[in-house]
């Protein structure tokens, strides 16, 4: 292995973990800033946002459904995902696939968990999801995401 697939790698994974921290602790923007001006944020089942400020939309509770998005009221809420399984499928100078088994957490223990299948491209010293597809395989009964 070469030492830039080994520098592409490591930029794609701290990407993998700064949308996750990022999305945990609410900092939606920050988030989208994982995302090239393009990218596409796309929750299987659901419409894709495209774009940075889509993406920030997307996850935004807003007035008509903010009963339905906002986290439940407990003492301390909190919201972790747990990604795992980080897999290259295909490393190329210009372009990275990943897939990768996620499980989140709330108070309540496990909330629901899933699958990323991700595209990333490269900008600058980073590398950016230019696609994201969330499958989520299941939610426990009550869960935080199946009220969304």
């Amino acid at each position: 292995m070469e030492l830039s697939e080994l520098v592409i790698r490591e930029r794609v994974r701290d990407t993998v973990a700064a949308y996750t921290h990022s999305g945990d602790r609410l900092q939606l923007t920050a988030l989208a800033d994982c995302f090239t001006e393009n990218g596409a944020l796309e929750v299987k089942g659901r419409t894709a946002a495209v774009g940075k400020a889509a993406i920030v939309a997307m996850l935004t509770p807003n007035s008509d459904t903010a009963s339905d998005t906002e986290p439940p009221k407990a003492e301390k809420f909190f919201i972790r995902h747990f990604v795992t399984n980080l897999r290259f499928d295909s490393i190329e100078s210009d372009r990275v696939e990943t897939s990768a088994y996620f499980t989140v957490f709330t108070p309540n223990g496990v909330d629901h968990w899933g699958r990323y299948r991700d595209v990333l491209v490269p900008s600058g010293d980073r590398w950016l999801f230019s696609s994201r597809l969330v499958s989520v395989d299941a939610t426990v009964d009550n869960s935080w995401f199946g009220s969304r």
